[in-house]
């Protein structure tokens, strides 16, 4: 077997690369149509970019192709074979490869052990002397190599990324899919890594595919782009023809959707919550969140919107005290604000997080217990300081339940049983509970169905109705349309536009998503 791996690196270039082609593929998970008649081609030796917003498709689509998910129509060929009804190791077999998002890498074992163990078929007694030397002659054949020796753990981010598309190659993929592949890169390291493959593509070793929300990357690696909107096809052609405002205008649409909301008091002049010159890392250490200047008043929704991955998710973070700010200032009301428990409490600061099961809640804990978590701690729900007053919390919770329509067994539920929109609805009854003096949001709705949004939608305009000023962040612009006064747009860690969002005009919004300046 040792030296049929060495043969995989050097094969690559010896016969025709196949093409990869997905027909009108469809998929339904319940009431969400995930997919509807999407096709996608990935020409041989072309890096081709599948870009969209997040909710567009795009990982649905590649797990159809990789046969994660079984589509519920639709067609996938390789080459001249079509793929039907297949498994993951179906798509391995036929060359595809995939190289995910967060690192597969056993991190104590090492380059080689990792390469080894990852084919279908390891001997049962493994010669690591003969396989070592087999993928030390592997890597001469690859344009980049990481020595075989290294323990994982002792590799940088770019060096497993690397790693990881070795990988495939290894298991002979000649067809290879990034999911988001720079997401734990640096920028040089990125650079480095797509720039590799965009070689290796255009050399004729390997097809690549590529699934981004970055406008750089696609204009910069790849020769060609399919773009998705909202499980569609919305457009796509040649990188070298098609301008960042063209794909901009594919990703959100060309006109703006409604605002449809009842708004039944005006803004006021009371900043309610104040940044200047806010500034954080990310979890590389580099700066991600730029010099933030912004007011919320009482009264107003302040639409955050954006491609993902520009530093809204870790503002969010910073004000939720989950990320340290490297710098600038918080206040709220015109006091000092470092999101501890009891200045969300005292400054009446309330959060509704993206993905409220991972984010705001413990599953394995009842639904009741889940809404007392801002107030457990306090009268009337403590007994003596010190023991919880649980039909207290189970009283609350019940009122919880009928004023949201809460759909659970009961309140000692655990509330990782109730579906999406049921944990969104609890979490906003914890959340809206009491006065509220500012309320941020992110992206509330995603994944929810009709019924859930329309809910969801509304409580947070009466909130903003009843005084509360509500910073909402979200990559759905019809979201943003339908609840803002103001719109802005954050593009690379900066506020780059503003606009009220009776004058918002699509166009110009998209045109500063895809990275333009202000000016």
């Amino acid at each position: 077997m040792n030296a049929a791996a060495v043969s995989i690196g050097r094969d690559v270039t010896s016969s025709a690369l196949p093409g990869l082609t997905a027909l009108n593929v469809n998929k339904r998970f319940g009431e969400l149509m995930a997919l509807e008649d999407v096709s996608f081609e990935l020409k041989p030796g072309t890096f081709h970019a599948l870009l969209g917003e997040n909710g567009a498709g795009k990982s649905t689509l590649v797990k159809c192709i990789m046969g994660f998910y079984q589509a519920d129509s639709g067609k996938v060929h390789v080459g001249e074979t079509m793929l039907e009804g297949h498994s993951p190791r179906d798509a391995q077999r036929h060359g595809i490869g995939m190289v995910y998002q967060h690192f597969t890498l056993v991190e104590n074992m090492t380059v080689a052990e990792n390469l080894v163990l990852s084919r279908a078929d390891i001997p049962k007694v493994v010669n690591w002397k003969e396989e070592t030397r087999s993928i030390e002659a592997f890597m001469e054949t690859m344009p980049f190599r990481v020595a075989p020796h290294r323990p994982v753990r002792q590799l940088a981010a770019g060096e497993k990324q690397k790693l990881e598309i070795l990988k495939q190659l290894y298991l002979g993929s000649r067809v290879v899919i990034l999911d988001e592949p720079t997401s734990v890169l640096t920028p040089d390291e990125a650079n480095e890594v797509l720039g590799m493959l965009k070689q290796m593509a255009h050399e004729g070793r390997v097809s690549v595919a590529m699934i981004t929300h970055k406008f750089r990357e696609v204009m910069d690696f790849a020769d060609e782009v399919t773009v998705l909107r909202k499980g569609r096809f919305a457009g796509g052609g040649k990188t070298s023809e098609l301008s960042k405002q063209e794909m901009a205008e594919m990703m959100v649409g060309a006109e703006p959707p409604s605002a449809n909301l009842a708004r039944t008091s005006e803004r006021k002049d009371d900043v309610v919550l104040e940044l200047e010159n806010l500034t954080a890392d990310d979890d590389l250490g580099l700066p991600i969140v730029c010099g933030i200047d912004l007011k919320v008043r009482a009264g107003e929704i302040v639409g955050i919107a954006g491609v993902s991955g520009n530093g809204q998710d870790q503002l969010v973070e910073v004000l939720a005290g989950q990320r340290p700010a490297s710098g600038g200032r918080i206040a709220v009301s015109g006091k000092a604000y470092t999101a501890t428990r009891q200045e969300l409490r005292s400054h009446g600061v309330r959060l509704l997080p993206e993905a409220p099961l991972k984010n705001a809640c413990v599953h394995n804990m009842t639904v009741a217990e889940n809404i007392g978590f801002r107030t457990f701690d306090i009268s009337p729900f403590t007994w003596g300081k010190w023991f919880v007053r649980r039909s207290q919390l189970r009283s609350t919770a019940q009122k919880a339940i009928t004023e949201y329509r809460i759909k659970t067994p009961g309140t000692d539920a655990p509330i990782g049983d109730l579906s999406g929109g049921n944990v969104q609805r609890a979490v906003l009854a914890r959340e809206l509970d009491g006065q509220v003096a500012l309320l941020i949001v992110a992206n509330p709705c995603f994944g929810l169905d009709f019924a859930a949004v329309s809910e969801i939608r509304s409580r947070i305009m009466a909130a903003r109705n009843s005084g509360a000023a509500v910073l909402l962040v979200s990559a759905d612009l019809e979201e943003i349309f339908a609840l803002s006064d103001r719109i802005l747009v954050m593009s690379e860690g900066r506020l780059t536009f503003e606009t009220d969002a009776e004058n918002a005009d699509l166009q110009e919004i998209g045109h500063h998503m895809a990275g333009h300046d202000a000016h």
